[in-house]
């Protein structure tokens, strides 16, 4: 169970750390093009770039604080920020009847679910 929780949280902060840096240190106007529109079009740089830290901050919180042991109850605490941040991400794609984009989400929140449960239920650190 332990080896499927960091595999999880793994693979969401590498998600997490790609989005993030996509969308810190991409042109707004380039994310625009290359989403053929998309929510990223309708939204000001400043939310866009927000959400980029926020993402790179879920990257280093789902792994940094468990591996160097300092405050691994961070953890699930951004694993549960992790499921309304793609809450957040569905509804924002449903406006924009982006319907291939929430299918991801939606696993992407199921992973982040798992990561808390885990390790706030059977497998904390």
């Amino acid at each position: 169970m332990n080896l499927a929780l960091w595999i999880a949280a793994g693979l969401l902060a590498a998600v997490a750390l790609a989005g993030g840096i996509t969308k810190t240190f991409v042109p707004k106007e380039k994310l625009a093009r290359a989403n053929g529109g998309g929510w990223t079009a309708t939204a000001s740089v400043g939310f866009v770039k927000t959400l980029g830290v926020l993402e790179i901050l879920a990257a280093v919180g789902l792994i940094l604080p468990a591996v160097l042991g300092i405050a691994p109850a961070l953890v699930p605490v951004t694993a549960v920020c992790w499921v309304l941040l793609m809450i957040g991400a569905m509804i924002t794609h449903l406006r924009h009847n982006e319907a291939k984009f929430i299918v991801l989400n939606l696993f992407y929140l199921a992973l982040a679910a798992f990561v808390a449960w885990g390790r706030l239920g059977p497998e904390p650190f």
